[in-house]
C-alpha cells in the first residue's frame, strides 16, 4: 500500500506488518527446515500469508485498503514481473557455449564482466547472462557455490549501482526526478565495492582451488572448451527492453482506468514494448538453444509466487514507514540524522524488503524532513542542490545491501535457484547470512560508511 493516503498512513497499527515478518520467517526457515514441504507447497504458504494481509485490512478499511493493495499489483507488482520474466526468458535465449576452467583467475574476470554488464543490461539481464557459464564451470568444484554467492554481491547486486538501468531503486529515482546521469556520482563507492569484493573472493577462491584434489593429485581444473555465443541477438531485444524502460520516464501520455485504478499510458506503452520483445526472441530463437541453456520456468515462478506475497504483505510496512514522524515508526525516522543513517536504514530494510520500494520510502522520508510539504520532480532537485550526500546514501544503501538476503533482490533468488537445478549445494536464508553477508558485506559497508558517508 505504498502511497497510500496520509491520513490511512497515520492510523495503520503495527500489527500490520504481523503478515510480512511471517512471510519473511518462512523464506528463511522453510526451505532449510523442511526443503521438501517448501518445494511442493511454497505457492500455499505464500498465499495463507497474502489472504492473511489482505482480509484484515480490507475489514478495517474497506475500499481505502483495497484502492491501495490494487496499486501495489497494478503498478509495482505487475510491472516488476513483466520486466523481470522477459529479461528471463530473452537472456536464457542467449547460449554461451563452453566451459572456462574454473580458476579463480577465469572465475574473478567472469565475476568481473557480470558486474561491468549490470549497469548497462541491468542486473536481472547480467545475472542471466553470466550465470549460466559460471555454474557450468564450477559446479564439479566442492566450493562451487562461493563464486555464485560473489556473484549475487557483485553482479546482480552492486554493479547496478551507477545507471537507472542498472538496477530497480534508482530506475524509480529516475522517474522521481533523479537527472539519468546523476547516479555516476556513485562511481567511486560501486568501484570500492567492487575492487574489495573481487580481492576478497579471489584469496577464498585460491585457497580453496589449491586445497581441492582429484584423485591422481594437484589443484583441479577442468579442460577449456571454445567459448562460443548463439543467439547473441537476443542482445538487440534486451537493449529494446532497455529503451522501453528509458522511453517511459521521458513520456507524459495521460492515464487510464484499469478496474479503477489509474494507470499512465507511459507505463502500458513500456510494459507492452516489453512483451513486443519477449515475443520477437521467442520467434526468432529457435527452441534447441533453450534446451541447450537447460532453461525452465520453475525459478521464475517462484520468484513470481514470492514476491506477489512479499509486495502484498510489505504494503502496510512501506505505508508506516511513508509516514515519517506522524506514523508509528516515526521514532526510528526521527533518529535519522545524517547521510550515514540513511544508508544504513534503507539498506537494512533493502535486504529485508524488495530494495525499490525501500529507496522510494527513505527517498520521500529525506524530502519530508528537508522540504515538507513539497513533492515531484523540484523537490528532488533541490535535494540534489542542497543535500546530495543523502541521495548517493539512500542511492548506494538500496543497491548494494540488495545482496545481503536472498530478498534483497530478484536476481539473488534467479541465480541460486538455476545454481542449485544445476547441482551447487547453495547454502539456506541464515547459511547465506550467517557465513557470507554478516563477515563479508558488513566489515565493507562500515568501510564505506567511514570512507564516503
Amino acid at each position: 500500500m505504498a502511497g497510500g493516503t496520509s491520513a490511512l498512513r497515520e492510523i495503520l497499527p503495527l500489527w500490520s506488518a504481523a503478515p510480512f515478518a511471517g512471510m519473511l520467517l518462512c523464506v528463511a526457515a522453510l526451505p532449510l527446515a523442511a526443503p521438501r514441504f517448501w518445494h511442493n507447497h511454497f505457492a500455499k504458504v505464500a498465499a495463507f500469508w497474502a489472504l492473511l494481509a489482505l482480509i484484515p485490512m480490507l475489514a478495517l478499511f474497506g475500499k481505502a485498503a483495497y484502492y491501495e493493495f490494487m496499486r501495489t499489483i497494478l503498478k509495482s507488482y505487475i510491472p516488476f514481473i513483466i520486466l523481470l520474466g522477459s529479461i528471463y526468458f530473452i537472456s536464457g535465449g542467449i547460449l554461451i557455449t563452453g566451459t572456462p576452467k574454473a580458476t579463480p583467475a577465469i572465475n574473478t574476470a567472469m565475476l568481473l564482466a557480470g558486474t561491468a554488464l549490470a549497469s548497462v543490461m541491468g542486473t536481472i539481464g547480467a545475472a542471466m547472462l553470466i550465470v549460466r557459464p559460471l555454474v557450468r564451470a564450477n559446479k564439479h568444484r566442492k566450493h562451487g557455490a562461493l563464486a555464485m554467492i560473489f556473484f549475487i554481491f557483485l553482479a546482480a547486486n552492486v554493479g547496478g549501482a551507477v545507471t537507472p538501468l542498472g538496477d530497480p531503486p534508482l530506475f524509480l529515482g529516475f522517474l522521481a526526478g533523479v537527472p539519468f546521469f546523476w547516479t555516476l556520482k556513485v562511481l567511486p563507492q560501486m568501484a570500492f565495492a567492487t575492487a574489495a569484493l573481487l580481492l576478497v573472493f579471489f584469496l577464498l577462491d585460491w585457497r580453496n582451488h589449491k586445497n581441492e584434489l582429484p584423485v591422481s593429485g594437484g589443484p583441479v581444473t577442468r579442460d577449456t572448451l571454445p567459448i562460443r555465443i548463439k543467439g547473441a541477438y537476443n542482445l538487440i531485444f534486451i537493449l529494446g527492453i532497455m529503451g522501453a524502460v528509458l522511453l517511459s520516464g521521458s513520456l507524459n501520455i495521460g492515464s487510464v482506468n484499469v478496474i479503477g485504478i489509474p494507470v499512465t499510458g507511459e507505463a502500458l506503452l513500456r510494459d507492452g514494448l516489453i512483451l513486443v520483445m519477449l515475443a520477437l526472441s521467442a520467434f526468432f530463437t529457435p527452441v534447441s538453444i533453450r534446451d541447450e541453456n537447460e532453461f525452465t520456468w520453475y525459478p521464475l515462478k517462484e520468484v513470481a509466487v514470492l514476491f506477489a506475497a512479499i509486495f502484498i504483505t510489505m504494503a502496510p510496512c512501506l505505508d508506516i514507514l511513508s509516514a515519517g514522524p506522524k506514523g508509528h515508526l516515526g521514532f526510528i525516522m526521527a533518529g535519522l540524522n545524517g547521510p550515514r543513517h540513511y544508508f544504513w536504514a534503507v539498506g537494512i530494510l533493502s535486504s529485508l524488503l524488495d530494495n525499490a520500494p525501500a529507496y522510494l520510502a527513505f527517498l520521500h522520508s529525506a524530502l519530508g524532513v528537508f522540504y515538507p510539504g513539497q513533492s515531484g520532480a523540484s523537490a528532488v532537485s533541490m535535494l540534489i542542490r542542497g543535500h546530495p550526500a543523502y541521495l548517493k546514501a539512500i542511492s548506494a544503501g538500496s543497491v548494494f545491501f540488495g545482496a545481503f538476503t536472498y530478498i534483497g533482490n530478484a536476481p539473488n533468488f534467479l541465480v541460486r535457484s538455476i545454481s542449485e537445478e544445476a547441482g551447487i549445494d547453495m547454502p539456506g536464508f541464515f547459511g547465506y547470512l550467517f557465513k557470507y553477508s554478516l563477515p563479508v558485506l558488513v566489515p565493507l559497508y562500515l568501510i564505506i560508511t567511514f570512507v564516503f558517508f
